[in-house]
């Protein structure tokens, strides 16, 4: 029974990655905003999925939005800095993620979050939707935003989705598979992985050598030959420092024979009852990890204490869900859509999505209104699938090709009043592998919300605003400013970086295929560096060694080079091999690389 009935001109349902950075961005611009969630943490993959070490957009010239300001909360907030792990370049606590995104929303008068609760019901009139019933009460709004982790509100709504693989004769994408197999059969989608946080107790260890971590007992189903090999090749530390937190904490997120789970995955979306009994078995499968891990290395490693809001501290609030029900939007993105173009590094900024045929805000062709550049990643344990490469060396190691997503596919095809801002847009299965990743996912969200706030200010229905209007305002946003065309060597705070942006808007025929702009690459201050001198090598194309001289601690080590800054990567690419070098950067012992944020000479 409904005992409440809020009104608002926002509401945005599910507090993940894309919800929360779209309730917090319509509620900046100015709209009466709503955000409901299920669970107490906000952040979804970020912070109550456990995935506290993000991939994508790492370079500084992607970080931008909500997603740079959400890394320079970070760098503020997370003592010993975010150099931890091998897999990312930001790796934090999650609690101090959830704590940022909380602080975010505390401060924002005009909105109202509400936690522990799910949609039930969604209200209609005629092609509008209305409002959403939750458990005991209902919210109305002119705007209504899907950012719930597995597109429950299109279910809800009878909006049409897809679930699934799409052959290859339906977009001629060429990593589609020609004909359904088992492969589509036993995977409909990507398999999610329950995470876990596990402890070093190693500073805890007794005189007799014993170290006092719990021992992790087996859950239902435990065969530890599922796990068998998980680390060969890689070494034990190596696997551990994968996901490595500040703290002695390590993320449990190993997709080689480790706790991906799939089993049944179509379960999901079938009932509540089969989605609890997924979850549960994905959380037992996590466990079954846990315990094959201490039993092979040891019980100086354990479960982490006092990391998650719960009575069972070590697991993530809910699944790390890779993919979802995913929107029949007015534009696809297809594979071909976020794949390097010809002799480039840069993907299409044209929209050459699969239109259904209807315009957006006009005629423009230009929708740009996020960016993403990880490299398409797929999850079926057991299973290689090969994909079209779109990665490229850059900084000295292996990064994504860049690529833009369209607003259309952020638009149902014939719903009104409704936008989606998650893993939910109108993607194929095929391209959902780069879709997915959180900072992509952050500025679908920033990008929705301005939209919805927009809207409310013009009074419009989404597929109506004109696009220029909302990339104008996410170029211009006063607090996060919003990347939408993909530039390698132009940083944020260039002078010229909104002229550059509205210049490829316009002119996208110009727009390089090396995603260079023609302007000089911008040296940024050194933030919190150390100074190291050494030799320089130059094993081949951007693949760089230095053997450190100084200082005497780490006299004799040999690391790689990275860099996240352009003008760093073109001195890198310049440098005389055999070379004495003094250079300042951060130093990751996880990954053994410096990266570099200053050179000498420049």
């Amino acid at each position: 029974m409904v005992h409440q009935t809020y009104t608002a001109d926002v509401l945005v349902v599910g507090g993940g990655t894309g919800g929360t950075t779209a309730a917090i961005q319509a509620a900046r611009r100015g709209a009466k905003t709503i955000l409901v969630s299920e669970f107490p943490w906000l952040g979804g993959m970020l912070t109550s999925a456990g995935v506290s070490v993000p991939d994508g957009n790492e370079l500084e010239a992607f970080q931008t939005g909500l997603w740079g300001a959400f890394l320079q909360e970070l760098r503020q907030r997370q003592p010993g800095g975010l150099d931890n792990s091998w897999v990312s370049f930001f790796s934090y606590d999650p609690r101090i993620g959830a704590e940022i995104f909380a602080d975010w929303v505390q401060e924002l008068p005009n909105l109202h979050w509400i936690s522990g609760q799910v949609p039930l019901e969604v209200f209609r009139q005629g092609d509008s939707i209305t409002g959403v019933r939750f458990a005991d009460f209902a919210v109305t709004a002119k705007v209504i935003l899907d950012g719930t982790e597995l597109g429950d509100v299109l279910a809800l709504a009878d909006i049409p989705y897809r679930w699934g693989w799409e052959l290859q004769s339906e977009w001629g994408e060429p990593s589609a598979p020609v004909t359904f197999n088992s492969l589509t059969q036993k995977y409909p989608v990507q398999a999610p992985t329950y995470v876990v946080i596990m402890q070093d107790f190693g500073e805890a260890m007794s005189t007799t050598g014993y170290a006092y971590a719990p021992e992790i007992p087996s859950a239902p189903n435990y065969n530890p030959s599922q796990f068998t090999g998980a680390w060969d090749g890689y070494g034990a530390e190596t696997f551990l420092n994968y996901g490595r937190l500040p703290g002695g904490l390590f993320m449990m997120n190993w997709p080689i024979c480790g706790n991906d789970y799939g089993e049944g995955v179509g379960r999901l979306i079938e009932s509540d009852v089969s989605r609890g009994e997924f979850i549960q078995e994905s959380r037992w499968h996590s466990q079954n990890f846990a315990h094959f891990i201490q039993k092979q290395l040891g019980r100086r490693y354990g479960l982490a204490e006092k990391v998650f809001p719960h009575t069972s501290t070590a697991f993530a609030l809910h699944p790390y869900y890779r993919e979802s029900r995913r929107l029949v939007g007015l534009t696809t993105v297809r594979e071909q859509d976020i794949l390097p173009i010809a002799k480039g590094r840069v993907a299409s900024i044209f929209n050459d999505a699969f239109a259904l045929g209807v315009c957006v805000g006009g005629a423009s062709r230009r929708e740009a209104i996020a960016v993403g550049n990880y490299a398409n990643d797929h999850h079926y344990p057991g299973v290689q699938f090969p994909l079209q490469p779109k990665s490229i060396r850059w900084g000295g190691r292996w990064t994504g090709t860049p690529f833009t997503i369209p607003y259309s596919c952020l638009i149902p095809a014939t719903t009104d009043g409704f936008l989606v801002c998650e893993k939910n847009i109108s993607v194929s299965h095929i391209a959902n592998g780069a879709t997915r990743l959180q900072p992509v996912v952050m500025g679908i969200g920033q990008a929705a919300g301005m939209a919805a706030a927009i809207c409310v200010e013009l009074n419009c229905q989404p597929r109506d605003l004109p696009v220029r209007t909302l990339q104008t305002a996410l170029l211009e946003d006063n607090r996060s400013k919003a990347l939408i065309i993909p530039l390698f060597n132009l940083p944020p705070n260039h002078s010229d970086w909104r002229h550059w942006q509205l210049y490829y808007l316009d002119n996208p025929q110009a727009y390089p295929v090396n995603g260079d702009c023609p302007c000089p690459s911008r040296k940024a201050l050194i933030q919190e560096s150390n100074c190291f001198t050494g030799i320089f090598y130059r094993l081949e194309q951007q693949e760089y060694r230095f053997t450190v001289t100084a200082p005497a601690t780490y006299q004799g080590q040999s690391w790689q080079l990275v860099t996240l800054r352009s003008h760093i990567d073109e001195q890198l690419r310049a440098y005389p091999h055999e070379q004495l070098v003094t250079l300042w950067g951060r130093y990751n012992h996880s990954g053994n690389w410096l990266l570099v944020e200053h050179l000498n000479g420049g």
